[in-house]
């Protein structure tokens, strides 16, 4: 008896952990489809209670001189930076150097509503400072900037809107944070990083670059057009600074987040302010909803890099997404391998589309209802391409599979369109909609 049940307890073990393989390499095969079919370059990491699970890199670090990205290689990771600087300002606030409730003022008088504005409120976006980055940007972001230059052009700006009134993503908001950051402890920004978090919590590739462009190991960034990778121009990282100028990979993305949340950076009180909700924005952290989960992290676009970094408490699952080969959403990427990860039915993204009349297109315009739920459909053509919105949801992008057949890959959905109506298959469901 005993021996069946050891035996037993192996096979249930092997299923396991085949299942998991299984798993993991159907991300892995998402990844390189995606990759073989020009739409993806980067890395991903996957951490269940801070072990790695999954890890991998795509791609070219440098397509022009064929070196190929490895665990080595570092990219940039644009505002993913805002939670590093978040948690540098929280750090301070440990150590009574700084407060919520001090008033930007205390060090740079010259912002407009300086006086009214509070740390608390730049740190969640309600300080109402423009964003720099909207305005004359394009010209100068390839050059070194001075702190001179920068403040100026911020205090010029006019605000937004009065302070602690409503939130609006802002750049300048951490940009000065990281200034402010420097005037208290003497040292820049890269310097602060370093001490207070990577060589804390043993991250060994995560810094902020001595070069404009990218250095030893460093990856490029790219876009894809006339069926091929083509480089993009790198910006002077002086212009991002504490709002977005960090390099790193992929793996530690995930152990700076995993580290976040375990309390090996800030203490518990301070976490649970950084992730406290207020107007769509933590203090450094951003919400991700899947499915029935709430992930909290940042994401960051630079360049044509696109990066994201999530945790979700609960489940203790922590994942990193960086892409240099921008040329396919990375949101619906991160779905694929949440939906792969948690077992969610998931099919592979059909790439080949096709171009369908644009008469054929608007006459499928219109609302669309059905017996068998209590919701309607509405489909719409705005800029020459369709779109479904469920009552009560967002709108999705419908791509053309044939003058009748359309797909939402990121959802599994497939909508096929016939008179007066269509039919929407979803997993092992399908509905008809009539239009009314």
């Amino acid at each position: 008896m005993k021996k069946n049940i050891l035996f037993l307890f192996l096979f249930l073990s092997f299923s396991i952990v085949a299942q998991e393989k299984t798993r993991f390499n159907k991300i892995d095969s998402l990844l390189t489809y995606l990759y073989d079919n020009n739409k993806f370059m980067g890395a991903v990491s996957l951490q269940e209670n801070g072990n790695t699970v999954f890890e991998k890199n795509y791609g070219f670090a440098d397509v022009e001189n064929n070196i190929p990205a490895d665990a080595d290689t570092k990219y940039r990771i644009g505002s993913i930076t805002k939670t590093f600087t978040a948690s540098i300002i929280f750090q301070l606030i440990e150590e009574k150097k700084l407060t919520l409730e001090t008033k930007l003022s205390k060090f740079y008088s010259e912002i407009p509503n300086a006086g009214s504005i509070t740390i608390g409120m730049m740190l969640n976006h309600k300080s109402g400072i423009a964003n720099y980055t909207d305005n004359t940007f394009q010209t100068y972001k390839t050059k070194p900037q001075t702190k001179r230059d920068m403040l100026k052009r911020i205090a010029a700006l006019q605000p937004t809107f009065e302070p602690d009134t409503r939130a609006e993503y802002s750049n300048s908001n951490y940009l000065l944070l990281g200034y402010i950051i420097e005037s208290i402890t003497g040292k820049n920004y890269g310097d602060n990083v370093a001490t207070r978090i990577t060589n804390k919590i043993g991250l060994k590739n995560t810094y902020y670059p001595k070069k404009g462009a990218p250095g030893k190991n460093e990856a490029f960034s790219y876009s894809f057009s006339n069926n091929k990778w083509n480089r993009t121009d790198s910006w002077d990282l002086s212009v991002a600074n504490a709002a977005g100028a960090l390099v790193s990979t992929a793996s530690d993305l995930t152990t700076f987040i995993n580290a976040l949340f375990t309390g090996k950076i800030i203490k518990p009180a301070s976490l649970a302010q950084m992730t406290t909700v207020e107007k769509g924005y933590g203090k450094g952290l951003l919400q991700f909803p899947f499915s029935d989960k709430r992930f909290l992290g940042h994401n960051g676009i630079i360049e044509d890099f696109r990066s994201m970094v999530a945790y979700h408490p609960s489940d203790k699952i922590a994942v990193s997404l960086i892409v240099n080969g921008n040329n396919y959403n990375e949101n619906e990427i991160l779905m694929g391998i949440l939906s792969i990860y948690y077992k969610i039915p998931y099919r592979f993204p059909n790439l080949k589309t096709v171009a369908v009349d644009q008469k054929l297109l608007k006459s499928y315009e219109g609302v669309y209802s059905s017996k068998q739920v209590p919701l309607q459909l509405t489909i719409k053509l705005e800029n020459g391409e369709l779109t479904g919105q469920a009552t009560g949801q967002g709108a999705f992008p419908l791509k053309a599979l044939s003058p009748t057949e359309f797909t939402f890959d990121a959802a599994g959905i497939e909508i096929t369109f016939k008179n007066n109506g269509l039919l929407l298959k979803q997993g092992d469901s399908k509905l008809n909609f009539s239009k009314e």
